[in-house]
């Protein structure tokens, strides 16, 4: 399975389950396929195999910001949530809200990680991102977040690629290049 330098580079191994996600206008993603930003803008919804008595933490991450080629500033964290019971967010503490690709102009592809943990037990997260706040979401570390809290592996994953493309409504003259 091609997994565009995930694994080995920000996960050990290909994780076993996929996270079925689904943004408005049921764009569906799927391992590796490449979308929109305006594709990806609002907070999709998400569901994988999970036990109603444990807890689950996910996260989004993108490891290319500001480009593949020069990341110093990823990984960069687009959403975090934890204590999730089954697949309900709205049973989750939000520790960074929902911020949709915005690759900059003329960086490449960036790929989007979705990850999913299964937590030993409820957990007090330390980590609490203001909504605006890109500085606290740079630099970001999936290794260093799974050995602070204990988690083993990654339950379940899937991930997108999207590149810059003029916001909706703009007159900028480069248009969006999507395959």
């Amino acid at each position: 399975m091609e997994t565009d330098e995930i694994v080995p580079n920000i996960l050990p191994e290909v994780p076993s389950a996929k996270i079925t996600i689904i943004y408005p206008d049921d764009k569906r993603v799927e391992l590796g396929q490449e979308l929109t930003p305006h594709d990806v803008k609002s907070q999709p919804s998400v569901k994988w195999d999970s036990d109603p008595d444990k807890f689950y933490t996910l996260l989004m991450i993108d490891p290319d910001a500001p480009s593949r080629k020069y990341p110093f500033v990823g990984e960069f964290n687009h959403w975090l949530v934890g204590n999730i019971k089954e697949c309900d967010l709205s049973t989750a503490d939000i520790i960074a809200e929902y911020k949709g690709s915005f690759p900059p102009k003329y960086t490449g592809l960036h790929r989007y990680i979705f990850l999913v943990f299964e937590q030993k037990d409820k957990l007090t997260f330390e980590e609490k991102v203001a909504k605006d706040s890109r500085l606290q979401r740079m630099r970001f570390s999936v290794k260093k977040f799974m050995k602070k809290y204990e988690f083993e592996k990654v339950l379940a994953w899937n991930y997108f690629k999207a590149q810059w493309c003029a916001p909706e409504g703009s007159q900028e003259t480069r248009t969006c290049v999507c395959m």
